[in-house]
Formats: structure tokens, sequence, C-alpha cells
């Protein structure tokens, strides 16, 4: 066996072909094509691992391994099992169609890297029913990928007689529908539910206004600005946002833990959408994604599909706030380098929380804030106008009271949004959340009556409502909508949008 076949993500999947050549000369072994210190440094690791082999000495020759294309740099510890398959197989003349992923141990176990994962997820696009040889520790996330043929072996030994068998079947990863217990198919595609409520909205006393104006957010991933004093709930309520969103497809599950993996996060296949939450101290390259040679992903890419919440929003760097105006309008991010440019999908639900002024006390019934006006206005600039245009929904959440008491569960605002998204996938035949629908989504869904266009004509003149602002009334009043089981947009409706839009 000659040649294998491996992968390298760089802003996009490369195939790798891997040769080996044995020539006649003193023992060695030599690694061209472009390969850093990782790759090189698997010399040593496969030396140690073949210390673990029964009967078996290197070849007395210097051998050559060529990755190609040469022309591309390439790295990843993973690497290591297709050449030392390809050294101790290098009298035998024949190429492999396998693809062959897994970093070796001294002990001769083959262990798993955590871009493992997307490489296999982009590969599945790219090479459909491709068959690839992997660790045994990730055939949990290779059984969600249907369209792989993935064989997975825990160490060199058991690779090796994997090559040798003619019986391959007793290697290959059986497909896991565990995931699917609580799926739904909705229009003839399966969506996985979440039934894990560790953060409940049933301990979340009053707040009425939030909750609904979370459940309108939740179904059409609104984005959504909560302003109140310390103490009223907005981090609360923010972080039980992920529990009550509507359910993901298998392939939305996968892409959003294919940019975890790109992150080199440990993957955990679970229906419950990304939650991500950075310090205010961030710096722009952690949230945008960036770096001095290769853009890697950031905190917007890696809450795709899910929620980003900014905490303090008011506090964050000016440069963070006003870098949020594309990834918010266009749902995706492009990023350049000298080296490279990446491209990342952003599709998620913007929530911020933020306090009426720097002492926070403003809206307190006892008026206990002691800020001056001109500080006030200070504090509310370092947001701008284009920003708040972005925002759907802006909610002034008040102080609760000591009798408050709390009203509905997480499992039972869940149910609701169920239900009011498959209204919106089976009777309006609509495949996009509402909030990211196109200029041509919305006049295809957003459909109003003849009162709800007139209260709408109004309000544009009476607020002089962008064109972007008037987008957003129409996409609120669509969700509001769908939990009335409306196909039309009502009258009350458009008010009801109108109610949340900051003035």
């Amino acid at each position: 066996m000659n040649k294998l076949n491996c992968a390298i993500y760089q802003n996009e999947l490369l195939l790798i072909e891997i040769e080996a050549k044995l020539i006649n000369s003193l023992p060695q072994i030599k690694i061209a094509g472009l390969a850093d210190s990782s790759i090189k440094e698997s010399i040593d690791r496969i030396s140690a691992a073949f210390c673990n082999i029964e009967n078996y000495k290197m070849p007395p020759k210097k051998i050559i391994i060529n990755l190609s294309p040469s022309d591309v740099p390439k790295s990843g510890s993973y690497f290591d099992l297709a050449i030392a398959l390809l050294i101790y197989f290098a009298n035998i003349e024949e190429e492999s169609e396998f693809f062959v992923f897994g970093e070796l141990g001294l002990d001769a176990s083959i262990k798993s890297t955590n871009i493992l994962f997307s490489i296999l997820l982009f590969l599945s696009g790219v090479r459909k029913n491709a068959k690839v040889l992997i660790p045994k520790q990730m055939q949990k996330e290779a059984s969600l990928i249907f369209n792989l043929d993935c064989y997975a072996v825990s160490s060199l030994k058991e690779a090796i007689e994997f090559f040798k068998s003619e019986d391959k079947e007793q290697f290959k990863v059986k497909k896991d529908d565990n995931l699917f217990n609580n799926s739904i198919c909705i229009n003839n595609e399966i969506y996985l539910k979440n039934t894990e409520f560790t953060l409940d909205f049933k301990d979340v006393k009053g707040q009425e206004n939030a909750k609904y104006a979370l459940k309108l957010a939740a179904l059409g991933m609104h984005n959504i600005m909560l302003e109140g004093s310390p103490g009223c709930g907005k981090s609360m309520c923010a972080k039980r946002l992920v529990y009550i969103m509507p359910p993901l497809k298998l392939s939305e599950l996968l892409e959003q833990n294919a940019h975890k993996s790109l992150n080199q996060e440990e993957v955990d296949i679970k229906a419950l959408r990304s939650f991500r939450s950075p310090h205010r101290s961030s710096t722009i390259s952690s949230i945008l994604g960036g770096g001095t040679k290769n853009a890697k992903i950031g905190e917007l890419a890696l809450a795709h599909l899910g929620v980003l919440f900014f905490d303090e929003f008011a506090y964050f760097n000016k440069q963070i706030i006003e870098s949020l105006r594309e990834p918010l309008e266009d749902n995706c991010i492009n990023i350049s380098r000298v080296n490279s440019k990446t491209f990342y999908k952003t599709k998620f639900l913007f929530c911020a929380a933020l306090n009426p002024c720097p002492c926070g006390n403003l809206f307190k019934k006892d008026q206990s804030c002691n800020c001056m006006q001109n500080m006030i206005i200070k504090y509310k600039s370092r947001i701008s106008k284009p920003i708040y245009d972005r925002i759907d929904i802006y909610l002034a959440m008040d102080e609760v009271g000591p009798d408050a008491k709390s009203s509905i569960s997480s499992k039972e605002l869940a149910q609701e949004i169920l239900e009011a998204f498959i209204f919106q996938k089976e009777i309006r035949k609509q495949d996009e959340y509402n909030a990211k629908l196109s200029d041509e989504d919305i006049k295809k869904f957003c459909i109003l009556d003849e009162e709800a266009q007139n209260v709408l004509n109004k309000a544009q003149n009476v607020y002089n409502l962008s064109a972007r602002s008037v987008n957003k009334v129409l996409k609120l009043a669509r969700s509001i909508a769908d939990f009335d089981k409306s196909v039309k947009i009502s009258q009350t409706h458009i008010k009801k949008a109108l109610s949340f839009r900051f003035r």
C-alpha cells in the first residue's frame, strides 16, 4: 500500500494524498510537502508505536513520505496513523481509497483531536459515502454523520488488522439513533427537540412582559435588548433563552458543533443550541475572530444558530459594538488576513443587557439614582443609532416586587414556541427564521391586511422609521402572528411589534 488519503482545514477543506516510497539508502524517514513540526514529530511517535508491534522491524531503507499537493502548508498530529500504515505496508504496491485520521500514542494507541469532527463533517459534504478510518474515541460523533462510511480502531495493531482483514464490517461504526428519541418530523425533515431544562423560567419571578418578549425572540431569533436596574433579572432571563428555542435540524446541530471543533473545543452532541457570553474585557479578535496569520474563529461564529449574550453591553469596547453591524445584518462575517480570507456564518440571536444609567438605579422606584443628565447621555451614546436600529425587541424591565411569583416553566414556553414553529413550517411553508428573512421573503411571508398596512404607514411617518426598521417591525409582527396561528398580519400584531421598538 503506497497511498492513503487525509484532509486539512484551512478556511476550507483540502484533500491530501499521502504517498510512501522506499529507496535503497541509509535508513531514514523523510517527510516532504511543507509539513510543519506537528507532522514531522510524528516520526518519533511512530517509531515508539512500532516497538509495540510484535515481530516487526522498520525497513532498513530510506522512507520518503510525500504530502500532496506539495505547495500547501500542512499541520496536524492526526496524520500519524496514515503515515505509520504506509510505512508498515510499504512493500505492497497498491493504493487505498480510505481516508485515515488519528494521532498515535507512544503505546501505539490511537487518539482523537478536537478538530477532527469538523474535518469529517466538511468531508461528508465533499465526498459523500467516503470510507474513513477514525479513532474509536470519536465513534459517537461519527455515528451522526450519515453520509460517511466510518470504521473505528483503537490501536495501531488493530488498524493493521483492519487493512489485512477482508471482513471490515466488524470495525464499522453503526449509525446512532439515540439522539432521535425526542425527534419530530416537520415537512419530512427531522428536528431534534431539547429535553434538558437545566435553567428554568420557573425560577424567574414576575417579569411577564420580559417572558413574552423572550418568547417572541426565541421563535424568530430576533435580536433583543433588555434594559433595567441591577438585580431585576436581565441576565437570568437571557441565560434561559437557549432552552426554549425551536428544535434544531440534524444538519444545523452538526454545523454548530463543527464551529466548536474549529475552536479546539470538545464536541458534545446535544440537541441544545450554543450560548456564548463573552466578558466586556474581551478583545475584538476574540469576538470577531482573527489572528496574525490564519483567521481563527471568534465568539460571533461560535454562537451560530444559538444565542450571543453581551451583559453590561454599554461597557464593551466601542469598536466591538460597532463591528456588530455587519454580522447582525448579513448573518455572516468575512475576516481578511495577509495569508487568508475566512467566511463564517453568524445566524444567531443577539441578546444585550444594560443598565439605564451608569449607577443603574434610574428605573428604581425609590429614586436613588444620583447620575447627572449629561452622564446618562454620555453612557447611552456608547451605543449608536445604527446598532439600536438592528435590535428587533427593546424592553425596559421593572423592579421585581416581594410578592412576585413564577408563572410559567421553560418546558411550557418551549411547547408554545414549538407549536408556533410547526405552524410556520407546515401551514405557511416558511423555511427561514422570521428575523432572518430576506427582502424577497418579507414580501412573500409578511402579508398585511388593509388595516395593518394603514397602521404601519402611519407609524413610519410619525416615528420616522428607516427602511430597516420597517422590515424589523414586519418580521417581529410575523412572529406575533405565528403565536396566534394567523397567516395574515393584523393591525394588532403590528401595534404589538411597534411597542417593542426603541424610541
